[in-house]
């Protein structure tokens, strides 16, 4: 019996974890081949590898972002192979199975919820001589029966975690693992009830034995992974399993793996933030924390349960620490949260300057809660997969469109890093309301029609310097032009090819040469990621200054820099910005 298990992962950088789970859990009684692909591979081509493996049976992971292109693999697969097993699993079938197998007549089995052991007993079943009409004995699937009628069998039991085979080790042995992400699971189940996600569904949360944990982990560690993603839905539940993992990876990455977690922060306990703050090395965790809304109403509706208050001190406290880095999630078209309503819980979690802030739309995940209450609330929702929500009764579809672009400039200018020191005082001097800033620049874009082209990142700088110049007062443009230039130098690692406001005309530069020369002391340098800056120095030898040049970029600014760094106040000056690039770390960037 050939067995083949599928994911279109969205990436492929991405790791299929549950593919590994199925394979483990089957082995070594059976041999399970896992094929890897990714949504933007032709599916004739997947077709055509699936197919060389001629096999008896095959699995297809399913998920919302990869239904459609599975659904198109499977339809071609039954044409060339009418005898296999065509069996698919995941979140995205688990719910609603009598649509799923009603539409996709070429499916002879669906897999609901957690699939080991579902899977085997297939397997095992079609191994003692039955066919795949004759799944009665098998719990936690939906299949036809003979006559091609849906036999829906009751639902399996949870299984213990430490009763299923570690996949890890099937990561580990992955010959690209240094290229790719490591998913790891030490829980399963999740101890809150957000209506708008499926791990409200399953109560209870499973643990598995945390030295199986550390020994996987190390085995991977072992074979390159750079990046590991626990994909728990609230690590930090369980206060002593937490730290002591925390603990052993800070004490086994290596200088060259980074961890991602997914953390309540409210609930995150005093013992472990202490331990971080004081202890965490430097990057290498990343902290996924749902804020998702600031409106307490809106949230008892969804019946979720958070403090925000305490969620800002922990956000802070980790963030001034300068150990995590902070990755804050919004959704956008939650029950009864209207544009203004929105508009604040941006405007609440931006001011605490997470890293990165994502800001995402909600989606109509079948089997959760909301979807079930959708009219109650006026919601409209795509029809097909990801279920985008497109409005709702408070929130129109008007409304949506400028969140949404808010959230592309949000993307564009913060979350790429790409101008921190422009928006922090855009947010604090300029505009009252994060939310409204991004909004805008995402309405000028539009209105200019660049959300129609593309861009470099030269033209990210020019189009925000357009919007100022357009939008804010006089007293403004002398300060965001010197911050664009600080921003400018720090994205580049080499000396850009494209100029932003700098001197590059031979005169002027000769002249702002001499003038650098007569006083190097009143070049300062500004603050600098890796901690201290050399003494700014100007080569005296004509050959030496030529060499200098192409590593030198120097603009010219209105605003004494220096001043604005030491002591927050903006004077006005005939200043200098200069940027020395001296290999692979961000340039150092001096004032003048």
């Amino acid at each position: 019996m050939c067995i083949v298990v599928v994911a279109l992962n969205a990436k492929f950088i991405h790791m299929s974890l549950a593919l590994r789970c199925i394979q483990a859990h089957c082995a070594p009684t059976y041999d399970v081949h896992i094929l890897e692909y990714t949504i933007h591979d032709p599916p004739m081509h997947i077709v055509m590898d699936v197919y060389e493996k001629r096999p008896t049976v095959i699995g297809f992971s399913v998920y919302i972002w990869n239904v459609e292109q599975t659904i198109a693999v499977v339809r071609m697969l039954r044409k060339v192979l009418p005898d296999a097993l065509m069996c698919l699993g995941g979140p995205e079938v688990s719910y609603d199975t009598d649509v799923w197998m009603n539409a996709l007549p070429e499916v002879d089995v669906i897999v609901q919820g957690e699939g080991e052991e579902t899977f085997r007993q297939i397997l095992e079943t079609l191994d003692a001589g039955r066919s795949k009409h004759e799944l009665h004995d098998v719990r936690g699937c939906v299949f036809r029966d003979g006559d091609q009628r849906i036999v829906v069998q009751p639902q399996r039991p949870k299984v213990p975690m430490d009763a299923l085979a570690s996949p890890v080790r099937r990561c580990g042995d992955d010959p690209h693992v240094a290229d790719r992400v490591v998913y790891v699971e030490t829980s399963r189940g999740c101890p809150f009830s957000c209506q708008f996600c499926l791990s409200s569904i399953e109560s209870g949360v499973r643990f598995v034995n945390i030295d199986r944990i550390k020994a996987d982990l190390l085995y991977v560690l072992e074979r390159g992974a750079t990046v590991i993603k626990f994909v728990d839905r609230t690590f930090n539940i369980n206060k002593e399993y937490a730290l002591s993992l925390f603990q052993f990876l800070a004490a086994h990455h290596g200088g060259r793996c980074v961890f991602q977690f997914e953390i309540t922060a409210d609930i995150l306990h005093p013992d472990v933030l202490e331990w971080l703050v004081a202890h965490a090395p430097k990057g290498v965790f990343r902290f996924e924390i749902g804020v998702q809304s600031t409106n307490d109403r809106t949230n008892a509706l969804v019946k979720r349960k958070q403090r925000f208050d305490k969620l800002s001190r922990t956000v802070v406290a980790l963030r001034e620490s300068e150990r995590v880095v902070l990755h804050l999630d919004l959704i956008a078209g939650l029950p009864e949260e209207d544009e203004a309503s929105f508009q604040k819980t941006f405007d609440d979690v931006f001011a605490l300057r997470p890293h990165e802030l994502q800001l995402g739309f909600l989606k109509m995940l079948r089997g959760t809660g909301l979807r079930r209450d959708a009219q109650t609330y006026g919601y409209v929702v795509c029809d097909s997969a990801p279920y985008e929500v497109l409005g709702h009764a408070s929130l129109p579809f008007e409304a949506m469109i400028r969140i949404k672009r808010a959230e592309h400039m949000l993307e564009v200018y913060w979350n790429a890093r790409r101008t921190p020191r422009v928006i922090s005082y855009v947010c604090t001097h300029w505009y009252a309301s994060a939310f409204v800033f991004f909004r805008d620049v995402g309405t000028h874009w539009h209105a200019q029609g660049w959300t129609r082209i593309g861009h470099q990142l030269y033209d990210v700088f020019v189009r925000l310097w357009d919007f100022v110049q357009q939008r804010a007062s006089h007293a403004h443009h002398g300060i965001i032009k010197a911050l664009l230039m600080w921003d400018y130098a720090h994205v580049h690692r080499m000396r850009p090819r494209k100029l932003l406001f700098a001197i590059d005309d031979d005169v002027q530069w000769k002249k702002t040469l001499h003038r650098i020369q007569q006083a190097p002391h009143t070049v300062v340098p500004l603050p600098h990621e890796d901690g201290d800056v050399p003494v700014f120095d100007v080569p005296t030898s004509e050959v030496a200054l030529r060499t200098w040049r192409k590593s030198v970029v120097v603009s010219a600014c209105d605003i004494d820099m220096g001043e604005y760094v030491r002591t927050g106040r903006v004077v006005r000056h005939d200043g200098l910005i200069v940027a020395v690039y001296a290999g692979a770390r961000a340039p150092y960037v001096y004032a003048g």
